[in-house]
């Protein structure tokens, strides 16, 4: 394959979208939203950042076999080293120009934690509790906290309705993050990576995912109850209800058989997830900007 092509393929752009979910949140509790500010960082983050960091976690695995997005992955070249570098330069220059110095410095740190997380020299990854953390924190609290201080323009303010919604987001990366890696197991192995799920098992990722994605609900319930909006709450579950009927549909699928666990369910798991998140969290904004 031309290396172009593969480079293409491999920063996985798509895979923006199942983690949009956390900016829209974000937009939707927004008290003033900066319109230029909003759209620019929603397209560094989405179309910069994001493939950015699929595409050095790709060219450090090597991958052959499947991978988030993308079930016969390429095989990476020294291009696509080039491009994510090219892309993490050009996030970074865009945010100091065109959002805020604030925004530019949380790119940084979330970008220095991604690197973190698939260098060889550092590897995360391949330990199943501080991998799970990093991953937890970033793409949870730190991106929505990342978002507000590039929508509003300010710092946001450590308050109880903050610590409830950060705590939120970051239990709700951590009930998806285990899953997406229960078809990568022996992958994983071969590698030297111990993943959270394969120490888990089968069984117990999901129910390690139940668990967390009950922590997650609590602290939105602690968080819009304690801004007086708990009906906006009993929307969010609308939009939660068919993740969990699919969730526990596979869970089912898997007690019979863990070949269940695989690629394809994990990515119908991935796209029932993101377009349920998605589409609520575009409802809170119509509601909480327009309405």
């Amino acid at each position: 394959m031309h290396p172009v092509r593969s480079t293409i393929q491999l920063l996985r752009i798509p895979f923006s979208f199942f983690l949009m979910p956390l900016f829209l949140f974000a937009l939707s509790q927004a008290e003033s939203v900066l319109v230029s500010e909003t759209i620019w960082s929603f397209l560094i983050i989405h179309l910069l950042v994001y493939p950015a960091s699929n595409g050095y976690n790709s060219f450090v695995d090597q991958d052959e076999e499947s991978i988030g997005g993308l079930e016969k992955p390429p095989k990476p070249t020294i291009y696509l080293f080039y491009v994510t570098l090219a892309l993490d330069f050009t996030a970074v220059l865009l945010a100091v120009l065109l959002v805020n110095k604030a925004f530019a410095v949380c790119l940084c740190l979330y970008i220095i934690a991604s690197r973190a997380y698939s260098s060889r020299m550092i590897r995360l990854k391949k330990y199943p509790v501080a991998g799970f953390l990093v991953v937890m924190f970033f793409q949870g609290a730190f991106t929505y906290y990342m978002a507000t201080v590039a929508i509003t323009g300010s710092i946001p303010e450590v308050s109880e309705a903050h610590i409830f919604v950060w705590l939120g987001c970051s239990f709700q990366i951590a009930g998806a993050y285990p899953l997406t890696q229960i078809y990568q197991h022996q992958q994983d192995l071969k590698d030297g990576v111990v993943t959270l799920s394969y120490k888990l098992g089968y069984i117990g990722t999901f129910c390690f995912t139940a668990l967390m994605f009950l922590l997650c609900n609590v602290f939105y319930f602690l968080y819009f109850s304690s801004k007086g909006n708990g009906m906006i709450f009993y929307i969010l579950q609308l939009f939660f209800l068919p993740v969990i009927v699919y969730f526990g549909y596979w869970f089912y699928m898997v007690i019979q058989s863990h070949s269940h666990a695989s690629f394809k369910n994990t990515m119908r798991m991935n796209r029932i997830a993101a377009l349920c998140m998605n589409s609520c969290f575009v409802v809170l904004i119509i509601i909480s900007q327009f309405l």
